[in-house]
């Protein structure tokens, strides 16, 4: 069995429990709720969201690598 990583990038979350007895219409109910969630927070937040993601991805500087000297 292999383990899906959630959109995060990390191996789990936290720990929903869904009832098996949702209806389809239910459940759509529910992931329309969080895709509106997710548009109202990246509107509000879009700039320092953006900001965040960039800075998290950037690989770290490292002050002591000299580039000009190869040894």
């Amino acid at each position: 069995m292999t383990r899906r990583h959630l959109p995060s990038g990390g191996p789990c979350g936290l720990d929903f429990l869904i009832p098996d007895n949702w209806s389809a219409n239910q459940a759509l109910a529910v992931v329309e709720l969080i895709d509106d969630l997710r548009e109202r927070i990246c509107t509000h937040y879009q700039f320092a969201l953006h900001e965040l993601q960039r800075e998290q991805r950037t690989p770290p500087v490292n002050p002591h690598i000299n580039d000009e000297d190869p040894f």
